[in-house]
């Protein structure tokens, strides 16, 4: 039997279960019935496993069947987000809040499938770890992955020698696929900031010292950190996204509270963003009669690199396995962040993008959009491409 044969005795009962994951979204490190959804697969597929990696991920192996001592790690992350699905889908979420914006149904899936696929394999010339991750979402969840011995050999199998994975994009079509050597996505860090004035009653501003003005200005500051601090050359991104101040319309509040990311591609801008930053809030409070502090989150995203290497054994792979005109060249690096940066320093890796626009189509709701889903006709391509490279890569 083909791979593409194996692929398509097993896509009825892996969209199903896409459909499945889509409708029962869990947030990170509470994964628990997605968890139990993929145990269930790979037990089924007689692969061995280990469970609780990293709070609720999961770990499969399935060794060569010629004693080959290379073995290449398959990845998926399997957490949803905290938005409110409105694309009315039959399978749509069922926990108001929450739902798979990102694709994350689609890349458990598409790994469930591969595992499947590779297990009736007769002949495998490579070992396969399988990787199940939770929290991508800002959790870290390949950190706890990486640090507890997913890709040692400890836990189970044995080291990794290459790394891979991939995450659906609504800008590429259905069958077709991209990437890049070096810089891939952007290293991600979060941050809070606590502006702290002087509350007062509304009709006499001049008795308090206004936290509003001051963070609206700091909001507004913090945009120079890209246009006068960095190369225009280089990348980098501050955004905030939580503005949080008040009680009352006719109230000046004690505090206010602000929620952002900042996002580089280079480890000396990283450096000079965050002082930036830093200096930025602290003197423009201060301008304003007020006090503020940054408090910056615990894990941080590195940088998401594909090595030169794992990058052109995916290339040659994928040409071979869907044509040379479906693989393409990612011009530019993203901005987004991705915690498969975590794996790179392991074992050489490569991350690439899984086209999921309907053929045809000029747009495709966009990741973390209360519309998007992911695309079930691109499944049987990335089942394929994992399964060639678990065998080639």
């Amino acid at each position: 039997m083909s791979i593409r044969d194996a692929i398509r005795d097993v896509l009825p009962e892996v969209i199903a279960l896409r459909h499945d994951l889509h409708a029962h979204p869990e947030l990170g490190y509470d994964e628990v019935r997605t968890a139990g959804q993929v145990t269930a697969a790979l037990t089924t597929a007689n692969i061995e496993q280990r469970t609780g990696i990293a709070k609720t991920g999961i770990v499969g192996y399935l060794p060569s069947t010629q004693g080959a001592s290379r073995t290449v790690a398959l990845r998926a992350d399997m957490d949803a987000l905290p938005i409110l699905e409105e694309t009315n889908l039959p399978y749509a979420s069922q926990t108001p809040g929450k739902m798979h914006a990102c694709g994350h149904d689609g890349h458990t899936s598409i790994l469930v499938g591969t595992a499947r696929v590779l297990a009736q394999m007769p002949e495998r010339p490579q070992n396969v770890i399988f990787l199940f991750q939770p929290a991508e979402e800002g959790g870290a969840g390949g950190m706890l992955m990486r640090d507890e011995g997913a890709l040692s050999g400890k836990l189970i199998g044995t080291k990794a020698d290459a790394v891979y994975g991939l995450h659906g994009h609504p800008n590429h079509d259905v069958g077709h696929v991209s990437t890049r050597v070096g810089p891939l996505m952007a290293s991600a860090a979060e941050f809070k900031i606590i502006v702290h004035g002087k509350g007062a009653h509304a009709a006499y501003p001049h008795l308090g010292v206004d936290p509003i003005v001051a963070a609206s200005h700091i909001v507004v500051a913090l945009q120079s950190v890209a246009s006068r601090n960095v190369d225009p050359l280089d990348s980098v991104v501050v955004t905030i996204g939580i503005f949080e101040g008040g009680v009352a319309h006719n109230v000046i509040p004690e505090t206010v509270r602000l929620r952002g990311t900042m996002r580089t591609l280079l480890d000396a801008t990283y450096a000079t963003a965050r002082e930036r930053v830093e200096s930025l809030v602290r003197h423009t409070a201060e301008a304003f009669g007020a006090r503020a502090e940054v408090i910056w989150g615990d894990n941080p995203y590195p940088v998401t690199v594909n090595h030169p290497e794992a990058t052109e054994r995916f290339r040659s792979v994928a040409r071979q396995a869907i044509g040379t005109d479906y693989v393409h060249e990612e011009p530019h690096p993203s901005m987004g962040g991705e915690d498969f940066s975590y794996y790179g320093a392991v074992a050489p890796a490569c991350f690439y993008f899984l086209g999921v626009r309907p053929r045809g189509e000029h747009s495709y709701p966009n990741l973390h959009s209360p519309r998007f889903d992911f695309n079930d006709d691109a499944i049987a391509t990335g089942i394929e491409l994992m399964v060639e490279l678990a065998l080639r890569g």
